[in-house]
């Protein structure tokens, strides 16, 4: 059916309309600069002390930030404390951890045999200050006296200092655990044989890959949102996901295994940057490319299968560089590296089957089923939940007015400002049905523009700034 004039301005209108609203939603999700990283502590036993030499972030420490609430050090009450931190030279901010090391001491849980121990601090050695944007790492240790004849040892943190990867050292069959914020290891012999099996391992890296889709993983999650916004069938939509999981996991795999590394060594060698720094923009650029294609693409073009391969690959390495930070245990590598994989898929997975939640009956009724009273009530909860949402976060509110970036360090509140906005677009969708690719006009162009937008700052960020 052709539109009148009048039909097609509303539909411009509304396009605008829903275009700024998704510009509101999807600013508040812009590139970390100040991500978050997993602390590394190898331990061994040295003449009757365990000890324990620990990779970090000092200055997350130091300035109070609560690691387990934030996946930015930018979006934290103490931003500002941090950053300062972060320019002051090694031997000063080493004097600032000593004296704050008392404080954190409390917070390690330390026990032989069920036997507390008290850990003590034994050096400290801070990283030059380099590029005050770049997260930097410090080295300190601590050690403690071992009981006589002890046999098994548990340890943990407070849930304030982040995700710890404990790695046992020098014995056979080593303990290996990622501990989420809090989270106690289970008692492992001192002399080896706690390692964990396969399968073990397997379960406990799947939601480490999870946890880097959803909430960490914003650059993947919009471009597999770019890939459900062209296509919201089962088919094409299987076919893209699919050819992008393939792509993935086999530079993943490489690059875990240490394949890929000679490409590092080449452009630290002839461009003075790691592999990583240029994979990076070029992720962003994958993710504004699949939303601009959107915007000019009907259907899946004979080349985009091709193309999502490529930056399949690509992604691949960004997902192998945060497997980088905490590494993998060398004794069951392959079992952890599927779990990690699978935590991934399930991951995305979980973004594609959320949004089309949002969108599924706005979607029916474009393709002419005879549900706008259902429709129009599903979205009207919807947008009614959303609200409340607000209402119940009146603090995260106020917050998210003077820094909007808070919005990610506050799932309920992200879901809260999502929620009307889906409603309200899929509300305008279903108003206008009777226009041509209404869903397409009022839902996934604008998305798709955005997405776009989105990819081309990141690209700009990552590669110029």
């Amino acid at each position: 059916m052709k539109t009148s004039f009048f039909v097609s301005a509303r539909v411009a209108f509304l396009r605008v309309l829903s275009s700024a609203m998704l510009l509101w939603v999807t600013t508040l999700s812009t590139a970390q600069a100040h991500e978050v990283l997993p602390s590394i502590a190898d331990m061994r036993v040295v003449d009757g002390d365990v000890t324990f030499e620990v990779r970090a972030n000092l200055e997350s420490f130091v300035a109070g930030i609560n690691l387990s609430e934030t996946a930015d050090t930018n979006e934290s009450a103490q931003a500002v404390t941090y950053d300062e931190l972060r320019a002051l030279p090694p031997e000063t901010l080493a004097a600032q951890f000593e004296a704050f090391w008392p404080q954190m001491a409390q917070g390690i849980t330390l026990t032989a045999d069920g036997t507390s121990l008290a850990p003590a601090l034994t050096s400290v050695s801070v990283d030059p200050v380099g590029d005050v944007e770049v997260v930097r790492s410090s080295l300190f240790m601590f050690s403690a006296v071992l009981p006589d004849g002890a046999e098994n040892l548990q340890m943990g943190w407070a849930s304030e200092f982040g995700v710890l990867v404990l790695r046992q050292m020098d014995v056979p069959a080593p303990y290996d655990g990622y501990l989420e914020a809090g989270a106690l290891s289970d008692p492992f012999p001192l002399a080896g044989g706690g390692q964990a099996t396969g399968m073990e391992t397997f379960i406990d890296y799947i939601p480490v890959g999870f946890d880097h889709i959803v909430p960490k993983g914003l650059d993947h999650i919009l471009f597999v949102l770019g890939l459900f916004f062209l296509a919201a069938r089962l088919r094409p939509l299987i076919v893209q996901v699919s050819l992008f999981t393939v792509a993935h996991t086999i530079t993943l795999a490489l690059a875990a295994l240490g394949y890929t590394q000679f490409v590092d060594d080449f452009t630290q060698a002839r461009f003075g940057i790691a592999f990583i720094d240029i994979v990076e923009p070029l992720i962003a650029l994958s993710i504004a490319y699949v939303a601009i294609e959107n915007i000019f693409m009907r259907r899946i073009s004979p080349w985009r299968p091709f193309v999502i391969f490529i930056f399949g690959l690509l992604h691949g390495l960004g997902f192998a560089s945060v497997l980088a930070e905490f590494g993998l245990p060398d004794e069951t590598f392959v079992a952890a590296l599927i779990g990690f994989n699978v935590g991934v898929e399930v991951g995305q997975l979980a973004v594609i089957a959320v949004m089309f939640l949002f969108v599924w009956q706005a979607l029916r009724i474009d393709r002419g089923e005879n549900e706008v009273a259902r429709g129009m009530a599903m979205y009207g909860v919807l947008f009614l939940v959303g609200l409340g949402l607000l209402v119940m976060n009146a603090d995260g509110v106020s917050g998210l007015l003077a820094a909007p970036l808070g919005v990610l360090e506050n799932p309920g509140l992200l879901l809260a400002v999502t929620m009307p906005a889906m409603a309200l677009l899929c509300i305008a969708s279903i108003q206008l049905r009777y226009n041509d690719d209404a869903y397409r006009d009022i839902v996934a162009v604008p998305a798709s523009v955005f997405i776009a937008a989105i990819g081309v700052y990141w690209f700009i960020e990552r590669a110029f700034l």
